[in-house]
């Protein structure tokens, strides 16, 4: 069991919570994610770490209500436990592979969109902790659904708050601040941007027209996380790839946007999951290569 150390709801439908998990915390690293399961029978959700102390032995996970399992889940308190953790997995983010000197040269800009500032953070968090300043633009409709300020406002060099309706910070979209930001003679090396597919679709275009390299996280579309389930294959620069085992980042100039957001939508309906099984064949189902599906 693991147990539950703090429950805390973020705004309406999103909460955060602190989980007992030494082993996972001891090897996580920015980018990565994990799976819980809330008891015997429950359903494997699949969660990006926000942040991790290894002393402590803890991880922190941010989720959004969108079904019956999450639902369970945000009336968990802290003291209750999770039967299952299982982490990290998928690929830390590329930067942390880098030489810090090296990184100190670039100018990376962070976009996260509602619920995208939960894995956002722990890499503008590792950024600050070698000394990397970063621009951060945190995006929500309205001012009651923007998180993680306060975190993010400690480890940003700059950070930028908008909403779509302007009640809180700027007023507008995410891809106004960059062409706010760009226009107002910023030069950014490599932009990540992290959110709903839609959000990342639409800053990828903007990005690709003002030549920034951008890198985007796929995990919007996973259901299994390991492999099994087919359900996060994507394109990737006319590639198949599966976001939980090749990702859960990758060049955001390269993904088929439009095929992902279609097949996410088709994987939630049975019927939907069929069609995929008979258009996608023997490539459907452990194509990756990774899980063992396809021998």
């Amino acid at each position: 069991m693991y147990k539950i150390t703090k429950a805390e709801k973020l705004a309406d439908k999103i909460y955060l919570m602190d989980v007992e998990a030494k082993r996972v915390a001891q090897a996580c690293q920015p980018g990565e994610f994990l799976i819980v399961k809330t008891d015997k029978v429950g359903e494997r959700i699949p969660l990006t770490i926000c942040d991790y102390d290894r002393e402590a032995g803890t991880v922190t996970i941010v989720f959004q209500v969108v079904g019956a399992s999450t639902e369970r889940m945000s009336h968990l308190k802290a003291g209750d436990a999770f039967e299952d953790v299982t982490g990290p997995l998928g690929c830390a983010s590329e930067f942390i592979h880098e030489d810090v000197l090296e990184l100190k040269k670039k100018k990376y800009l962070f976009v996260a969109g509602g619920v995208g500032a939960a894995p956002v953070y722990p890499q503008v968090k590792w950024m600050h902790e070698h000394g990397i300043d970063v621009d951060v633009i945190v995006g929500a409709k309205t001012k009651d659904l923007v998180i993680l300020e306060k975190e993010m406002e400690a480890v940003a060099g700059n950070l930028y708050v908008t909403t779509d309706d302007g009640s809180y910070g700027r007023h507008g979209m995410v891809t106004s601040v960059v062409e706010e930001l760009v226009g107002a003679g910023n030069k950014y090396d490599v932009c990540v941007a992290i959110g709903p597919m839609i959000m990342m679709k639409f800053v990828c275009l903007l990005t690709k027209k003002l030549e920034i390299p951008t890198i985007v996280s796929m995990n919007p579309i996973m259901v299994d996380g390991t492999g099994m389930c087919g359900a996060c294959r994507l394109t990737v620069g006319g590639e198949v790839k599966f976001a939980c085992v090749d990702g859960p980042e990758f060049d955001g100039h390269l993904v088929d946007f439009d095929q992902a957001m279609k097949r996410q939508t088709m994987y939630k309906t049975e019927e939907g999951r069929a069609m995929l099984k008979l258009q996608e064949g023997d490539t459907h189902h452990g194509g990756c290569g990774h899980c063992g599906g396809d021998e």
